[in-house]
């Protein structure tokens, strides 16, 4: 197979940057390892960032239409107290909240969207192995499918294939690690209309969890010291539940649904960056390119903004067949402070909030600035301005090149490769 643009990985990054593309009318597969995006560990929170993005695309109202919650301050308990950490009311967007969407909902929304174009391909169950390259250049992948080994030449290839990116790990990139003091482990439990709204965090006594929700269930993040899982797995199930009901008692009559550890994923958080996001013929972006903590639920919207500045810069380009090394290391230039400033935020909550308070069985007092927040409501603009848009928001800058198929209810009959 030979296309203009390989993307490897159906992710936020990956299937954004493929829709944008095929847009501007270049010729693009996307190549997605699973048969389909139901994983449980992606991210839900939509920001309005993005939502601003698809507005500008003009598919903010059809995205509206599907099943999702509007969150317009983000709080949490801490202690005895519940606390608004971030008040969305005052952003220049069109959208002054954040919308939660399960990823595989939004995944497939993109993808019907791209669909649209006939440019656009998605082969899933196509797994990426080692990448081609002729006289130093990368000029393609090598994938295993259900029917067999193929082989995809391309113009250039984007590894947008998450935080164990086999792309990067081909390509012998340098990454910078930062560590981080905490993982997560992830389940659902029932969730009861009187439960009330959601909140974004639960810190009690040491402890801390967030809650997803997803309607007829609670998404729960539950966050435990680094490599504290098997000693969580010896003191028992029983001792685990007891844990969740303290910090969220009107879930006691809820633990019971894990029955054992099997619905209870350890999921492991990093925090690193690629040194070098590029090589000739080949360009990093999202997750691969720089893994994120959780904190702030940021990693889906940088990801995102990544695939528009790399198709603001490239779209052009590769339609003309000129990518150089040069356009490639402008796409890095153009996501390094964004991504640097946020990464140095994460860690130092990460190594003044959540490392105390793991390390700690007593309340956590509530500091300073966050009793300042609660007396002058102003003071929340900030951090829904971090969360929110981040350090440098990015806008569509293609044009849409491509013809249809005559309209958004015909889908490309080559999607799924």
């Amino acid at each position: 197979m030979n296309t203009c643009c390989c993307i490897v990985g159906g992710g936020p990054a990956g299937m954004m940057l493929g829709f944008l593309l095929a847009r501007a009318g270049v010729e693009v597969v996307v190549l997605e390892k699973h048969a389909d995006f139901l994983r449980d560990f992606r991210g839900d929170t939509i920001h309005p960032s993005t939502l601003e993005l698809m507005h500008e695309l003009g598919i903010l109202e059809d995205f509206l239409k599907r099943p999702h919650q509007e969150v317009r301050e983000l709080g949490g308990q801490i202690g005895p107290d519940f606390v608004t950490l971030a008040d969305f009311s005052h952003l220049p967007t069109h959208c002054k909240f954040i919308a939660f969407m399960p990823q595989w909902d939004f995944l497939d929304f993109i993808s019907e969207h791209g669909a649209r174009y006939p440019t656009f391909k998605v082969k899933k169950q196509a797994e990426v192995i080692d990448l081609l390259e002729t006289d130093g250049r990368v000029s393609g992948v090598k994938a295993t499918t259900p029917d067999g080994p193929i082989e995809i030449h391309a113009d250039l290839v984007v590894g947008a294939d998450g935080r164990h990116s086999i792309v990067r790990e081909r390509a012998g990139l340098k990454v910078n690690e930062f560590g981080a003091p905490m993982d997560v482990l992830w389940f659902r439990l029932s969730r009861k209309e009187q439960d009330g709204e959601q909140a974004f965090g639960n810190i009690v006594n040491g402890k801390m969890m967030v809650m997803l929700n997803r309607g007829d269930y609670w998404q729960c993040g539950y966050l435990i010291r680094k490599g504290e899982y098997d000693h969580i797995k010896q003191r028992g199930l029983e001792a685990f539940r007891a844990d969740i009901a303290s910090l969220v008692p009107y879930l006691r009559d809820r633990v019971t649904e894990l029955k054992d550890w099997e619905p209870i994923r350890l999921l492991t958080v990093k925090v690193d960056r690629l040194q070098k996001w590029y090589r000739p013929g080949l360009l990093i972006i999202g997750d691969a390119a720089h893994a994120m903590s959780p904190v702030g639920g940021v990693g889906i919207n940088l990801a995102i903004q990544d695939a528009v500045a790399a198709a603001n810069t490239l779209a052009e380009r590769l339609a003309r067949d000129t990518v150089s090394l040069a356009d490639l290391q402008r796409v890095q230039l153009r996501r390094d402070f964004p991504t640097r400033m946020t990464q140095a935020m994460q860690i130092f909550i990460q190594n003044r909030l959540v490392s105390r308070i793991l390390g700690s069985t007593q309340d956590f007092p509530l500091p300073w600035l966050l009793k300042l927040m609660q007396r002058w409501p102003i003071l929340r603009r900030l951090p829904a301005r971090v969360v929110g848009i981040g350090f440098r928001a990015e806008h569509v800058r293609t044009k849409e090149l491509a013809q249809t198929f005559g309209g958004s209810s015909v889908q490309n009959p080559d999607a799924s490769g």
